[in-house]
């Protein structure tokens, strides 16, 4: 992952490189080009897709140049030859991006990332648009899914130990996005303000002589409202100290293994019955969308997930993919291209995309407009963005910022969708996508 002020130009395939050696060489490398970044299709079963990854995106874009060690490495490399490199050295992506917001819906067929530049510009920013979009935009919506199945009870974030140390800062930033309430994870606050979070493992009590001497400690150190690990030796016997310790003011408790639903209920119950009615129960263990479903009807009041929304519970890309759907031809005008192969067709054509409403402001479709406008006489909702205007990134896109902003998006967009999009069960997406020209 990228970091604001590091160089992303090598986040790339070979390939691409070696096409725009051959397009320079043709002399096509400078046609005015229309890529876009698409799904066609959702992950099997999925009802919709939440769109994240642009602000980290357009951080890179900020530093993808070519440098000198860089240009060394290619040149050592032999991956391209020397009039490539030359024009490598100059390279500042001078083009338009428009696409979808952070935090938004999309469908099969979205144009999700729109890219208006020569083809030579476009071509180098492939390999790394997909790279950052698949990924957070699997997580997103895997968080989304996750966080509407616990209806409103917080979500936190605690998959870093379960994925590569770069990635768990960028699925971090995309789980507050699809509504995680926070993070284990300290990069993440750090570069986007993402709230963190976290007490006590197991290793913590087994440090000490004693369950007691371990939960003392912690206490005297973090305060009586904090979130002590109930199930490292027996549940009940454990509760039963932190009261002792801690009084009515107990913060909350945590189970991490066994039946949740049995233990949570047995749990508080035993809070109860001494008094502790307003400390919490949060619970962790493997858990994912469908096991937070099941617990709906338990006292939990938090669930901490790792692994699963890590690798997009199941879904561990978004599976999008970048095409060139229009190019210049040799008059200056712009002619729609596609791929026609029989299991991989596109749509050529720049696209335009709404969402259109019904009188209630609940989603019908999604319309996907062929070289033709945003605007909806119908009612629907225009849903590109525009993120870069003549090379330079446009204000309000990127940093903690930008996060908080997607996050209340997904919050808009959750509620704009038809009540079927809740459901966990395998099914078509809740609203049909619909092309026209």
């Amino acid at each position: 992952m990228s970091t604001p002020g590091s160089n992303t130009s090598l986040f790339t395939d070979h390939y691409e490189l070696t096409m725009l050696q051959a397009a320079l060489h043709s002399g096509a490398a400078h046609r005015r080009s229309v890529f876009e970044t698409f799904s066609r299709r959702l992950p099997e079963g999925r009802r919709y897709g939440i769109v994240a990854g642009t602000g980290r995106l357009l951080e890179g874009l900020a530093d993808f140049r070519f440098g000198q060690q860089e240009l060394d490495f290619l040149a050592r490399a032999k991956v391209v030859d020397d009039a490539t490199i030359s024009w490598l050295a100059d390279f500042k992506f001078s083009g338009n991006i428009y696409g979808y917001a952070e935090g938004d819906a999309y469908f099969a067929g979205s144009p999700i990332l729109t890219v208006e530049s020569t083809f030579a510009e476009a071509c180098l920013l492939e390999t790394y648009i997909l790279s950052v979009l698949n990924h957070d935009s699997a997580i997103a919506s895997a968080a989304s899914r996750m966080t509407s199945a616990a209806a409103g009870r917080p979500c936190v974030e605690m998959g870093s130990r379960r994925t590569h140390e770069s990635a768990a800062v960028a699925a971090s930033r995309a789980a507050v996005i699809g509504g995680f309430a926070g993070t284990s994870n300290l990069a993440a606050g750090q570069q986007y303000g993402v709230p963190t979070m976290g007490t006590a493992a197991h290793s913590f009590t087994l440090l000490h002589d004693s369950e007691q001497d371990a939960f003392t400690a912690q206490l005297e150190s973090l305060g009586r409202d904090t979130t002590l690990l109930v199930d490292t030796y027996d549940v009940d016997t454990a509760v039963r100290n932190a009261v002792e310790l801690a009084g009515n003011q107990l913060g909350a408790v945590r189970l991490d293994s066994g039946d949740l639903l049995t233990q949570a209920r047995d749990v508080r119950l035993l809070l109860d019955s001494l008094g502790n009615h307003h400390t919490k129960i949060t619970v962790t263990s493997d858990l994912d969308e469908f096991a937070i479903a099941a617990l709906a009807s338990a006292p939990v009041d938090s669930y901490g997930v790792g692994t699963s929304l890590v690798t997009g519970s199941g879904a561990p890309t978004a599976s999008m993919v970048y095409k060139l759907v229009s190019r210049e031809d040799d008059d200056g005008n712009f002619v729609p291209v596609a791929k026609t192969s029989k299991n991989k067709v596109s749509v050529g054509g720049r696209k335009h995309a709404v969402r259109r409403q019904d009188r209630n402001g609940t989603a019908t479709s999604e319309v996907i407009r062929i070289d033709g406008q945003a605007e909806d006489d119908d009612g629907g909702r225009p849903l590109l963005e525009q993120f870069v205007a003549d090379g330079e990134i446009v204000t309000g896109w990127t940093g903690p910022d930008a996060v908080a902003r997607a996050a209340r998006r997904h919050n808009e967009t959750m509620a704009e969708l038809p009540a079927e999009a809740l459901r966990l069960q395998r099914g078509e997406a809740v609203i049909p996508t619909e092309f026209e020209e």
